[in-house]
């Protein structure tokens, strides 16, 4: 794969040698196919394009330099989309099936996998979506279930950077009681307006307060949010946030290093009480945040007046990447080894 630039990837879709189906047909999953074909035989009146029964998660596979290759959590995504899948009524797709379907699309394109010293990874993206014909809005009988590959550099420009955010009062990414603690595309195309007029505006990401009373702290664009102060890891409890695996994980380091941890409602005031901010993803692991500014308030919440990420941010960051490489002892068991 020298032709691949592994050092300047950016993150991307790039075509890779298979991909790995399974179809739910008659109440039950079928076999495991594999295929190199990039599109997928669709009905233009199934029901994931016109009622949005559709679910994704998002996981990686990195080489090590003990030359292994390593998969973060991957059960962790299987219990997610579980949980999507009651949420929108889909098929739910067994833990075993999830995790074979994985090791075996990592493993059929094992080339792909960009090299330790690169820096990237190889993103994996599990779909699930109703295949059903049917006008009228009722859950499909028959789904795909698909998983492919890519090969990615960091989220942001800069990787372990600090970035700008914006909040925004014009949209709302999820109602309270509504699908936001799901890993649905309808949840991401809600944002789509206010990440561009974000970037428009000169910041990287949007910033959500809550949907119901616009007092407390949501998430940032596509990913979680963290506030550090008195030895406190803290990060919103809401139920319109997706529970992020990264977050997950950096609050059972938080723990393991010493930190206090709380996850409960964040009101916006408190931000200007924060020693360190961060938001949080599969993406960009933890991408530092150097300040949050409210416009419509006249207001700046700044973290970082060196435009560098705090001492816990980094911390936590290098902690959690040295466990996903396989460079400190996985003591919590997150990591399958692919044989």
């Amino acid at each position: 794969m020298s032709e691949i630039d592994w050092a300047n990837l950016s993150f991307g879709y790039m075509k890779t040698d298979y991909n790995v189906r399974c179809y739910y047909h008659n109440g039950k999953w079928g076999e495991i196919e594999v295929c190199s074909e990039e599109t997928i035989p669709l009905h233009m009146a199934a029901t994931s394009l016109h009622y949005g029964q559709e679910a994704f998660e998002g996981l990686k596979a990195r080489h090590c330099p003990d030359g292994k290759t390593r998969i973060f959590r991957l059960e962790e995504n299987a219990a997610r989309l579980q949980s999507t899948c009651r949420g929108i009524m889909m098929p739910e797709l067994p833990t075993e099936l999830f995790r074979e379907m994985t090791l075996r699309v990592v493993k059929l394109n094992e080339r792909f996998i960009p090299p330790y010293e690169s820096g990237a990874s190889l993103y994996i993206r599990p779909l699930l979506i109703g295949t059903t014909a049917q006008v009228g809005v009722h859950p499909a009988e028959d789904y795909l279930f698909l998983i492919f590959v890519t090969p990615v550099g960091p989220y942001f420009k800069g990787g372990f950077a600090c970035n700008n955010y914006v909040i925004t009062r014009a949209y709302d990414r999820s109602a309270p009681l509504g699908t936001g603690i799901y890993k649905v595309g309808g949840n991401y195309a809600a944002s789509l307006r206010a990440n561009h007029e974000a970037h428009e505006a000169g910041y990287a990401c949007e910033f959500y307060l809550d949907a119901k009373e616009k007092k407390y702290i949501d998430e940032c664009g596509a990913a979680n949010f963290f506030g550090i102060k008195d030895n406190t890891y803290i990060t919103p409890k809401s139920t319109s946030i997706l529970p992020s695996i990264t977050n997950k994980s950096l609050m059972q380091l938080a723990e393991d290093l010493g930190m206090k941890v709380e996850r409960r409602p964040i009101p916006e005031e408190e931000l200007g009480t924060f020693e360190e901010a961060g938001a949080c993803g599969t993406a960009a692991v933890i991408s530092p945040i150097s300040e949050i500014d409210d416009p419509e308030a006249g207001k700046k919440y700044v973290f970082s007046h060196d435009g560098k990420p705090g001492p816990w941010s980094t911390k936590l960051y290098e902690k959690l990447v040295a466990i996903q490489y396989g460079l400190e002892p996985d003591v919590h068991g997150w990591n399958t080894i692919l044989e």
